[in-house]
């Protein structure tokens, strides 16, 4: 077993759950990051002194990290300590009203209806009913497959997941779904949010993104020590089963004998001889050349519209007028507008929606004294140009300007000033994932064939695997760490079918030829 050696590109999401479960077979394993530490686009900053979740601050889905523990052996409230939120998100609207979103449907079902009226909260339980029916009958047949097509997702959720599906219109955006469903525009804002969540405008996002409600009611939680002490724990973890680390240390290509994998070679010049490679960076990579024009090969040639960036702040100061949760949401009236100026004029929103991560509230007794600085991420979206020169100084502080002043007339005060704040813009993201223009998310969501289109854990080049948030089954924590788990198991079945290495069993006992094609989580 030691003689088979595997070297993974990047220490995201991805390429930590990769690592760790190739490892757990027992594969030589060497994760190779451009970057200082793990996480990837799960990463803090330090603001005057303080560590802040600047990347993905939800934790949801946590079946994906209770059945890789398992797999492990171990327990993952034993290896992190995570708390349940009782409030989903916080939401404010510049008209001065507000409603919170709960992880009890009962709370949520009085809160829609003391915002719009007991006809709109039946409206809202009924869309809750219909979330449920669209995960359940997607989770397996596409989540968890490894290479769903619609001609297999047509078969594998059988008739009454047919009837599911074609009830929200088979063309149908998430927007036009939401159109019908509510009456108020309050409403189909914070549902349309969702389509956000995967990098896309909720006008063009198929409506099948309603599930997103479902998870959430699955469940919220916040990990202490923050979003980076779930990387720093799968780095432990991997370490312990023999994985080496080799931070700022940068990748410039896939070594290729024919149409196989053998190695990557590194900036250094240094080559890294292997059995086979584990990808785990933005594909938009490889498509551009960035790691050899031989790599070009193992994605589609067709790039498709890049998914949403963000212009961020970090920052640590004090906040008045509005008692903040955890997850916070700040709606302007012209929610249309923000999209199109984002897809359309490739340009800064002019009226932005804010989200707001107050990281010091959301469980018990963890409220900021008053006047007392808290850590917070500021966060809107923005056009993924950031390989462009269109975005000037002005145009960053002119949305800077209106983002802060939407939350000033939803009557939230923030005096960001010198040490205590750090802003990220669409070109940082680029800097930090070349090939992407700063798009966050892979490609966007546009359209019901988008999620077919995105590339697999299996290439065309032999011994060359993909994970991470670019490629199926999409984006976020949960999702990039599926895509680690399907790569390992493709990877796995590789080595199985070309030689006598032995199929290793996945949890429950399932071949990793069976996890490949059909459960693997």
């Amino acid at each position: 077993m030691s003689a088979q050696r595997v070297v993974v590109v990047g220490a995201g999401m991805g390429g930590l759950v990769a690592a760790l479960e190739l490892a757990q077979h027992g594969l030589a394993v060497t994760v190779v990051d451009a970057g200082t530490a793990p996480g990837g686009k799960l990463r803090q900053l330090r603001v005057d002194g303080q560590a802040i979740d600047s990347g993905p601050t939800v934790f949801t889905m946590r079946w994906v990290f209770d059945e890789l523990f398992e797999t492990l052996g171990l327990s993952l409230d034993r290896e992190l300590r995570l708390q349940p939120l009782s409030v989903l998100a916080r939401h404010w609207w510049d008209d001065g009203s507000a409603m919170d979103l709960y992880a009890d449907p009962a709370q949520s079902f009085d809160a829609v209806g003391n915002l719009a009226g007991l006809d709109e909260a039946r409206r809202f339980r009924d869309f809750c009913l219909q979330a449920q029916a669209v995960y359940r009958t997607l989770e397996r047949p596409y989540i968890r497959q490894a290479t769903p097509t619609p001609w297999g997702l047509t078969r594998d959720v059988g008739w009454r997941g047919l009837q599911v599906l074609t009830g929200l219109g088979p063309l149908n955006s998430l927007w036009r779904n939401l159109s019908r469903r509510f009456n108020d525009e309050r409403l189909r804002q914070l549902f349309a949010r969702y389509a956000t969540y995967t990098g896309s405008s909720p006008w063009q996002a198929p409506a099948t993104l309603m599930l997103i409600a479902q998870v959430e009611m699955e469940g919220v939680w916040s990990v202490d020590g923050g979003m980076q002490a779930l990387a720093a724990c799968l780095q432990r973890l991997a370490v312990a089963r023999g994985v080496q680390f080799r931070f700022e240390t940068s990748c410039d290509g896939i070594v290729l004998k024919g149409r196989r994998a053998t190695g990557v070679r590194l900036a250094s010049g240094e080559q890294l001889d292997a059995t086979a490679v584990v990808f785990a960076g933005d594909s938009a990579a490889l498509r551009q050349g960035l790691l050899g024009d031989g790599a070009r090969k193992a994605v589609s040639a067709r790039a498709a519209p890049r998914s949403l960036s963000a212009l961020t702040w970090s920052l640590h100061t004090a906040t008045t007028g509005l008692q903040l949760d955890r997850h916070n949401v700040f709606f302007q009236r012209r929610y249309a507008d923000e999209f199109d100026d984002i897809f359309r004029r490739r340009q800064l929103p002019r009226t932005p929606t804010v989200y707001l991560c107050a990281q010091d509230r959301g469980v018990p007794g963890a409220v900021p004294e008053d006047g007392q600085p808290e850590r917070l991420l500021c966060l809107v979206n923005a056009p993924a140009v950031g390989d462009q020169q269109t975005l000037t100084a002005e145009a960053l502080e002119q949305c800077e300007n209106n983002s802060f002043q939407l939350m000033r007339r939803c009557g939230l005060a923030i005096a960001p000033a010198g040490p205590q704040v750090l802003r990220t813009s669409p070109k940082h993201f680029h800097q930090r994932f070349p090939a992407t223009g700063g798009a966050l998310y892979g490609q966007a969501s546009h359209g019901w064939m988008s999620a077919f289109a995105r590339p697999r854990a299996t290439t065309p080049l032999q011994g060359l695997f993909l994970a991470g948030g670019s490629v199926h089954p999409g984006p976020g924590v949960p999702m990039a760490a599926l895509s680690g788990r399907l790569a390992a198991a493709a990877l796995m079945d590789s080595l199985a079918s070309t030689s006598s290495y032995p199929r290793a069993a996945t949890s429950g006992g399932t071949s990793t030829h069976s996890a490949t094609t059909a459960n693997t989580a």
